[in-house]
């Protein structure tokens, strides 16, 4: 249990927690204000959904690498469940608030983007360490965003986030990065 508090602190959960649950109310209040007892905006579910992403994402790398990596112990499924444990986290945050809202989500769609924005993290660690690991999943978000939609696959696969839940090329980009974002991260760790 020692291990797991010191864990938790030297990923910085409680600020992290914090974040994510402040979006999260964020988004319910948004919604409440621009629907009448219906379903929350989608973009707003993937707005709440990216900034726990990257909330989370500070917590994929450590205080010191260095002295991480001296640890004796097996990282690779240790970042494999942080990496699944976030993304869980998200993905029930969000639609626990807005229950208690009474205001329905899309179940599929949080989960589709719960997963494919925690794999787009997980790279982010890999590739630009723990501090940058937001960057992919803004860039994703900033991308799907400004790209009008089209019924081409390239451009569904930009805007993957931003699909109906349902769609072919949006959950199996979600489902890419989430599995190809995991094992990076989990094999290679954080960028140092």
């Amino acid at each position: 249990m020692r291990w797991l508090t010191l864990y938790a602190r030297s990923r910085r959960v409680p600020a992290s927690l914090a974040a994510v649950l402040i979006s999260a109310v964020a988004v319910a209040a948004l919604g409440r204000i621009g629907g009448a007892g219906g379903p929350v905006d989608p973009r707003l579910c993937t707005l709440a959904l990216a900034a726990g992403a990257t909330a989370l994402a500070v917590g994929l790398g450590g205080q010191d690498l260095a002295l991480d990596r001296t640890a004796a112990i097996r990282w690779m499924p240790r970042r494999a469940v942080h990496v699944l444990l976030c993304g869980v986290l998200i993905g029930a945050v969000l639609p626990g608030v807005l229950a208690l809202g009474g205001q329905p989500a899309s179940l599929a769609l949080v989960v589709r983007n719960s997963a494919g924005l925690m794999g787009l993290v997980a790279v982010g660690a890999a590739w630009c360490g723990g501090p940058y690991a937001w960057l992919p999943p803004f860039a994703s978000l900033s991308l799907a965003l400004v790209v009008p939609p089209a019924p081409d696959p390239a451009t569904q696969v930009l805007t993957w986030m931003l699909l109906p839940p349902g769609t072919t090329a949006g959950t199996w980009t979600a489902l890419v990065l989430a599995v190809a974002g995991t094992a990076v991260y989990a094999v290679g760790g954080p960028r140092r």
